[in-house]
């Protein structure tokens, strides 16, 4: 069901199929497994309980591989002769965006503004199928769907250390984008590629291109007889091979931080990133881990820093896209994925995607419009939302804050009001003080790959 049919060729790819090129990890689909207990930096900053993780073996690219990174970098394949998937997705920035700008300007005329913020492309190798299901913070696996609950139906905590009470949860999980419309890497790569507003391709154009590139004649060959035949087929080998690259090259899934040295007993926090990292999972201070897990699984797989879930939480209205100009047009996140989704998915209007955490402190901008640009930003919103609403919401004629402002009154009961920080009103004590804070954004930054053990201050 969550397959894509490469225009009725003879094969298919799933992303749980792409277990296999963690080493040591079967294909296909992945068993539920339970994560170890958080292990507390000890006093000098290091590990006392370290592991042992399965790491992505580097090896050379396949020939299909070579292919899609010709591909990626390859602005040919834009309308405008000027866009590649590398100008969304920077490299230097582990695939990230670059610069301030809440959405990318594309389009034919580079003057269209994105839908949304541009999600990094790593570590989306376990990234399961979009589907809605019982909450399991560490399942990598297809989960099959199940009904969808009546809007107001009562939400249990969701904790940092305790998973069981909000297991019977169902709720929305796995896909690409932060709508989860896609569940594959070709549909991801297809989606930017033909937006009108990002690199706005069209079908003929591509394909041509495919048949004329440098790359033309190994893609030819690999696509056989039938795609020297069908332009449909060579187009979906096409997008084959920039799936092949993002699987097969290191960089999209390296596990290099601080964080994974740490992990396995090879580096040290400092005092403030050990601080940084018990608030972290601290269910009643950050509770961070509730939703980006950062333990490492039984089978030894490194964590994503995500719950592959969604959440609803109420960024304010970004003005500076000219669509919230409209005061009729609302982004509604998994409801706005297929048709009928603000009908038969009300429940979830107005989540997004939960990110992975890796390579956090690269990006400037954060949420699904864009309306932060630093780690503090983030964090302030997080803790103060419903304590100091006028900070982030604009007032009324009354002078009171527009609480969730850019959702429809009819949403605005799916936004977490349960889970802490959030369950907090005005008036209360933040969870968390200014310095804990900044004592959190230190331990994001060990997320950031490219750490070397040479950088370790506090090693003995």
């Amino acid at each position: 069901m969550w397959c894509i049919d490469f225009f009725k060729a003879s094969f298919r790819i799933t992303v749980p199929a792409l277990a296999f090129t963690l080493s040591g990890v079967p294909s296909g689909r992945a068993q539920t497994v339970s994560v170890a207990a958080v292990c507390n930096p000890a006093s000098d900053g290091s590990n006392p309980c370290p592991r042992h993780i399965r790491l992505h073996t580097a090896s050379s690219l396949s020939a299909m591989a070579r292919v899609g990174r010709a591909m990626f970098f390859d602005q040919a394949l834009s309308g405008s002769g000027h866009f590649s998937c590398a100008s969304c997705h920077e490299p230097s920035l582990h695939y990230g965006p670059a610069g301030t700008a809440p959405v990318f300007l594309g389009g034919r005329n580079a003057d269209r503004q994105g839908r949304r913020e541009i999600p990094g492309l790593t570590y989306l190798e376990r990234q399961p199928p979009f589907s809605i299901g019982p909450d399991d913070a560490v399942a990598d696996d297809v989960v099959p769907a199940v009904a969808v609950p009546a809007a107001g139906t009562a939400h249990a905590a969701k904790s940092a250390v305790n998973t069981a009470s909000s297991a019977a949860n169902l709720v929305p999980q796995g896909g690409l984008f932060l709508d989860g419309r896609a569940d594959t890497l070709l549909q991801q790569a297809r989606g930017p590629m033909f937006d009108p507003d990002e690199m706005a391709a069209n079908k003929d154009q591509v394909i041509k291109r495919l048949q004329t590139a440098d790359y033309a004649a190994p893609l030819r060959e690999l696509a056989g007889v039938r795609g020297q035949k069908s332009p449909d087929f060579l187009l979906a080998e096409g997008l084959f091979a920039l799936a092949r690259y993002q699987i097969e090259n290191q960089a999209f899934h390296p596990y290099s931080s601080k964080f994974d040295f740490w992990l396995q007993g090879k580096a040290h926090f400092t005092p403030e990133e050990s601080k940084g990292y018990v608030l972290f999972n601290d269910p009643a201070k950050g509770n961070c881990a509730a939703c980006h897990v950062d333990t490492v699984r039984r089978d030894g797989l490194p964590p994503l820093f995500t719950d592959h879930q969604y959440e609803a939480l109420a960024a304010p209205r970004n003005m500076a896209l000219q669509r919230n100009k409209n005061p009729s047009y609302y982004d509604l996140g998994v409801c706005d994925q297929r048709p009928d989704g603000r009908k038969n998915l009300a429940p979830y209007c107005g989540m997004f995607a939960t990110p992975t955490l890796r390579n956090i402190s690269t990006r400037q901008t954060f949420f699904h419009n864009g309306i932060f640009h630093s780690l503090e930003d983030v964090l302030d919103f997080y803790v103060l939302r419903d304590i100091e609403p006028q900070r982030f919401y604009p007032e009324d004629t009354r002078g009171k804050a527009q609480l969730y402002n850019d959702l429809p009154q009819v949403y605005k009961s799916n936004v977490d009001r349960t889970d802490a920080p959030f369950n907090r009103k005005p008036g209360d004590v933040p969870a968390l003080s200014r310095s804990e804070r900044k004592a959190i954004i230190a331990f994001l930054k060990t997320l950031t790959d490219g750490w070397s053990d040479k950088n370790d201050n506090y090693k003995k």
